[in-house]
């Protein structure tokens, strides 16, 4: 197999240091992943808007700034993607999770995500698949249907940010953008066996129009998908520093590359099994308990510790949906003064869970938003405290292993119970959306299979702390590689079963 086939599993870290010193061109590079795509996109369905003739457009205007000595970004002729949710470039399509009625939609800006990224010389080659307004832990919509898992393609990819998982997880991509409201970048990288990094709130700016203040409730972030740490940290460092349309954004610049170096030696780390309360799948259970012990082969103390959630698991998975409804009626309201009623005539499109949803939040008062808040207050102060005496808490990132892809476009959940215990089916099964009522940044670790289905450790840092979980997943990268676990990707069938 020639080098230029073995493009798909170059690191991002690794493409950009061979463009930047003419081992390879970017030309060459994006036509040998443009190939891949082509070659074994339709079996996953994980891109569902490609842009060849522009990827290659920038990838020769790429070369020709190497060739002239130009400043290279950090991230120079290397291919990524967007999702297809809330990340827009001008004249792309913008579906905002497959809803058939935004089919031909789109608007003429930039997300931040993209602006920084082709800032740092990445080239956006398309845009990846995500349930309908993200509003679940499933990647599947009626207008697209399922992203598949490339470790079992009967299987879900994981939401929202499915579609780039499992597209870098294949090799389709060195790395892609994920959003992340309630864990949809941390998510599908569980599913999918990658990392899935979500940094501190105001890392990395986020510019929301009408409302400057949208992403507050619960925090939304623009994350990174990657195979590597090292991929993560030169992405993040990509991305972060202040813009002055976001007033949340931190001044700082960091640079966050040489954190996966670092160690973690003499760190204190705080094991919870459970995150105080959900329940957790026996199986998924023995892989975390295993792989957490690599950061104390790192040096790091591991203790485990009992949390106890201030309100049952079920409750605090229906509050998630309360508080980010708000945010939806007012997409919702501003697609219908453009014409496009989605909770009108178009409601048949859109899934039963999100309406049921969307018709409360328009019946809620102040007060009882006052409430929600106070319990999302409760949730920080539980976090908040298990920092007073560790620098790290790890948790599983899922309940549960992937579910299978259901036979009607659209309706793949999440389960209702796990290990007999009633949980919502939209989010309710995600270790993952408590850190979005708070903050923290936390990533989605490899951390080992269970019936040769990826496993997730999730790892969670002080407010600010970014550098320190990057060294945590560097430290359990090293001591526990996951890179293996590809092969299982790179030899599934290029053909789709079911329906």
């Amino acid at each position: 197999m020639s080098a230029v086939d073995e493009f798909g599993y170059w690191s991002a870290t690794e493409l950009a240091a061979a463009v930047r010193s003419r081992q390879v061109s970017p030309v060459e590079v994006m036509e040998s992943f443009i190939r891949r795509i082509e070659q074994r996109n339709p079996s996953l369905n994980a891109f569902v808007f490609t842009a060849f003739d522009e990827a290659r457009e920038r990838a020769r205007a790429s070369e020709r700034a190497v060739g002239s000595g130009e400043h290279l970004g950090l991230l120079h002729g290397v291919p990524t993607a967007i999702k297809d949710l809330f990340d827009f470039k001008p004249g792309w399509p913008a579906t905002l999770g497959g809803i058939p009625a935004l089919r031909d939609y789109s608007l003429p800006v930039s997300c931040m995500w993209a602006e920084r990224m082709e800032s740092a010389g990445a080239i956006i080659v398309g845009k990846t698949n995500s349930p309908v307004m993200g509003f679940r832990g499933t990647c599947d919509n009626p207008l697209f249907g399922p992203t598949r898992n490339p470790f079992d393609l009967t299987r879900n990819s994981g939401g929202s940010s499915g579609g780039g998982a499992a597209a870098v997880a294949d090799g389709m991509l060195p790395f892609a953008e994920g959003t992340d409201g309630g864990g949809s970048v941390r998510i599908p990288a569980s599913w999918c066996g990658v990392l899935g990094f979500k940094q501190s709130w105001g890392r990395v700016p986020l510019v929301m129009r009408p409302n400057a203040f949208g992403a507050t409730n619960p925090f939304i972030f623009e994350g990174l998908l990657t195979r590597t740490v090292a991929d993560a940290a030169l992405g993040l460092t990509a991305l972060a520093g202040p813009d002055p349309r976001d007033p949340y954004a931190r001044a700082e610049r960091p640079d966050f590359t040489a954190a996966p170096r670092r160690g973690i030696a003499g760190m204190r780390v705080a094991y919870s099994p459970d995150f105080g309360g959900f329940p957790v799948d026996p199986r998924v259970a023995r892989v975390v308990e295993q792989a957490v012990t690599a950061l104390g082969e790192a040096g790091a103390t591991v203790e485990p510790i009992t949390l106890r959630l201030p309100r049952d698991q079920f409750e605090l998975g229906e509050l998630w949906c309360r508080l980010i409804s708000p945010l939806n009626i007012e997409t919702l309201d501003g697609l219908a003064a453009q014409g496009i009623d989605l909770l009108g005539e178009h409601r048949d499109q859109m899934p039963a869970p999100y309406l049921r949803w969307m018709d409360e939040a328009q019946q809620t008062s102040l007060r009882q938003y006052s409430a929600y808040q106070v319990i999302r207050s409760e949730i920080f102060d539980m976090v908040q405290a298990v920092f007073a005496d560790h620098d790290l808490l790890v948790t599983p990132t899922l309940a549960c292993l992937p579910v299978a892809n259901s036979p009607t476009r659209g309706e793949t959940l999440g389960p209702s119970t796990v290990s007999g215990v009633r949980v919502d089916p939209s989010i309710g099964w995600c270790l993952t959306y408590p850190l979005n009522f708070t903050g923290h940044p936390a990533a989605s670790v490899p951390a080992g299979l269970a019936d040769n289905l990826p496993v997730g450790m999730q790892v969670i840092g002080r407010l600010g702390a970014d550098a320190d979980v990057l060294a945590a997943a560097a430290a359990a990268e090293q001591h526990r590689p996951w890179d293996t676990h590809y092969a299982i990707a790179r030899q599934r069938p290029l053909t789709a079963p079911g329906p």
